[in-house]
């Protein structure tokens, strides 16, 4: 398996490198509309960066001040890899340090089992958000003082 490292970073500082992979995979690849894919939140969210070799971005991962995980992407040519598992291992850590007991995702139903392996349910009923069906998920994290 070829190494990769994961960064975190903000939005000011690694905009040109989150956005390009969220692009490739969300709008081009997905065919979200581009004005559904840029929101307020990025400027004010946690950002993972997943990066191979030296530079090369690779998978992305947001979360937002209110412990919803979103916007996590990997490029193709690295799903199943790893790459995933890491970026929301990462989030989780961070929103379990930032004090959050509950993380929220809105997932594509056909990831949903991705998402259930790292331990989150289903929370509601099948919804569709820029044409592409969706379930809301959450996880309980564990109590760090006990």
């Amino acid at each position: 398996m070829a190494a990769f490292t994961l960064l975190e970073t903000d939005w000011a500082r690694d905009a040109r490198r989150l956005s390009a992979i969220r692009r490739a995979v969300f709008i081009d690849e997905q065919g979200v509309p581009e004005a559904l894919e840029w929101d307020a939140h990025d400027a004010r969210s946690l950002h993972l960066l997943a990066i191979a070799g030296e530079a090369l971005p690779i998978g992305c991962a947001r979360l937002l001040p209110d412990g919803h995980v979103g916007r996590m992407a990997v490029l193709p040519a690295w799903r199943g890899r790893g790459v995933g598992q890491a970026l929301l291992a990462a989030a989780l850590q961070a929103a379990q340090a930032r004090g959050h007991r509950t993380v929220r995702l809105s997932a594509q139903t056909h990831a949903a089992g991705f998402y259930a392996r790292a331990g989150f349910v289903v929370v509601g009923e099948e919804y569709e958000e820029a044409g592409i069906p969706h379930v809301s998920m959450q996880k309980t994290c564990a109590d760090r003082n006990r």
